[in-house]
């Protein structure tokens, strides 16, 4: 494989790893928390450094032997596009979106609760965000469902064809956090399989968002990229 000459060294499209991959990649669509596309996404082709494209295919593989496949969210996010986070975070007037990834959190909280970081592990290049797939089915255009959480609080569940894992990519919100008591057992158990799993290909999970994975031994530790996803 040769790496396309118009990314840094060391990043790679995932799709000329790996095309087997699915990918949505929501902020280049108005499927996000802010509603529109999200500034420094230009394209839907998912980037990554090299390394986490290989560690990524390895996991690829395994999930593939249970009958599934990989769907991905987000992997390397410009600095562009966290300072377009920031700005919208500030606009106390735009609660568009609140429903569906929200409900009951103040926007203008979501860095300080840690949905949200203002120098994110994405911009590393090394930082996925994903969820699972039968591998026969394809993604499937978005249906909000009613659901009831365990303690009575009702969310949207964003219904895209994955496997349902208790609460939808980017909600902001406890349900959302790899343990909690919110959700079901078979929820908690596909978390736990997505999990080992992820960790079996050398990514490190994050407490407060079960699809977000990172590299262990990502090659930029501590460089933030900021050339745009096209």
């Amino acid at each position: 494989m040769t790496l396309d000459e118009t990314l840094p060294e060391g990043f790679a499209y995932l799709d000329a790893i790996d095309p087997s991959i699915q990918v949505s990649l929501r902020y280049c669509s108005h499927n996000n928390f802010i509603g529109k596309p999200i500034e420094g996404y230009r394209s839907e082709r998912v980037i990554m450094t090299e390394n986490a494209a290989q560690a990524l295919c390895k996991a690829q593989t395994m999930f593939k032997k249970d009958g599934y496949s990989i769907v991905v969210y987000d992997s390397y996010r410009p600095q562009t596009a966290v300072n377009h986070f920031s700005r919208w975070s500030q606009d106390v007037c735009d609660q568009k979106m609140k429903a569906h990834f929200y409900p009951r959190v103040d926007k203008a909280k979501v860095f300080e609760l840690g949905y949200i970081s203002k120098k994110s592990g994405h911009s590393r290049g090394s930082t996925v965000d994903l969820s699972l797939i039968h591998e026969s089915v394809r993604l499937n255009e978005i249906t909000p469902t009613s659901r009831v959480l365990n303690d009575s609080f009702e969310i949207l569940f964003l219904d895209d064809g994955t496997l349902d894992m208790g609460s939808s990519f980017d909600l902001f919100d406890e349900a959302s956090h790899y343990q909690n008591n919110l959700i079901n057992d078979e929820h908690f158990r596909r978390r736990t399989y997505l999990k080992e799993v992820m960790g079996a290909c050398g990514f490190k999970a994050y407490a407060k968002e079960w699809w977000h994975f990172t590299l262990e031994d990502e090659p930029f530790p501590d460089t933030y990229f900021d050339f745009p996803v096209e």
